[in-house]
């Protein structure tokens, strides 16, 4: 998935330990082949290749998937979209071989191909149709989310009662430490990735981190970061980094990157809407926002 997977379990002795490590290991790299844009022979590909053409019959699972996904796009009001694959390297590359930002033109150009509306799904043939010839999913914005959430829950039911799934900074914890404490999670400092600024305690709660210092290019003195907004086909301003903390990984993943193109006021709102859900959000001038409900240490 692109990502560094970091496992950790509470067990009787080293051997169950690992034993179920490899089994989250093992879950990971099924839904990796399932999701990832990079085997021609996966079904996102499959759904991508027929965009325009015809619909595409998938397992259950990514079925599910992405009608959950198109359920966020509704709730964020298409600041979440899993058809942003249109928007290609050609226009973002985020390496050091970009010096200069794509015109404003071509970028909506290339975003008419955006739109969750245009992802059809047959539930009773489980089927996934893009109507439009190039349009493409991804699942960039999820996909890490519901590969940690899914490893959780499988050892779960293998009577693995303690734990952190970690997916590059966005991870599920459950249970407790075996001196009964709750797990302490950082927030990276966005000025300071590899520094918290603040720390949580939290047990069946999941964490995830959007910042401008994941990927990035400096054009002219200027820092752009690689959340696009999909109605624009332009990069954010104005934040730093946003961390959603929620019961459900995929759930969290899912809404980080759509607060930050949401922007401070609009994002809150949301979430402040919905239960269980809770968001710090740092600007550019470093002020930090957060959602009701919400200790930071």
């Amino acid at each position: 998935m692109g990502n560094n997977f970091t496992i950790t379990v509470v067990a009787e002795n080293e051997k169950i330990g690992n034993e179920n490590i490899n089994l989250a290991i093992e879950e990971i790299r099924r839904i990796e082949k399932l999701l990832t844009t990079y085997k021609d022979d996966s079904q996102t590909n499959l759904i991508n290749e027929n965009a325009g053409i015809k619909a595409v019959n998938v397992d259950l699972e990514v079925f599910n998937l992405i009608e959950r996904s198109i359920g966020i796009s509704k709730i964020t009001q298409g600041a979440f979209d899993i058809s942003y694959g249109s928007i290609d390297k050609s226009l973002w590359n985020f390496d050091k071989t970009m010096t200069s930002l794509p015109d404003i033109i071509t970028a909506k150009k290339m975003v008419h191909l955006i739109d969750y509306g245009n992802i059809i799904l047959d539930k009773e043939n489980i089927t996934v149709f893009l109507k439009e010839k190039g349009m493409r999913i991804g699942f960039g914005g999820i996909g890490k989310g519901y590969a940690a959430e899914m490893a959780r829950r499988l050892l779960l039911k293998n009577n693995v009662h303690s734990g952190i799934i970690n997916a590059s900074g966005d991870l599920a914890a459950w249970g407790l430490q075996p001196d009964e404490s709750k797990w302490t999670i950082g927030v990276a400092d966005p000025d300071s990735p590899n520094a918290a600024f603040s720390y949580m305690e939290i047990s069946n709660m999941a964490v995830a981190t959007s910042g401008n210092y994941e990927k990035f290019v400096n054009i002219n003195g200027k820092k752009y970061s690689h959340t696009i907004d999909p109605k624009t086909g332009l990069p954010i301003t104005g934040i730093k980094s946003v961390t959603i903390i929620a019961p459900n990984a995929e759930f969290a993943d899912a809404m980080a990157t759509p607060i930050a193109v949401m922007g401070i006021k609009a994002g809150l709102f949301l979430i402040n809407q919905i239960p269980d859900l809770y968001c710090i959000i740092i600007d550019d001038d470093n002020k930090i926002y957060t959602s009701k409900n919400i200790n930071l240490k």
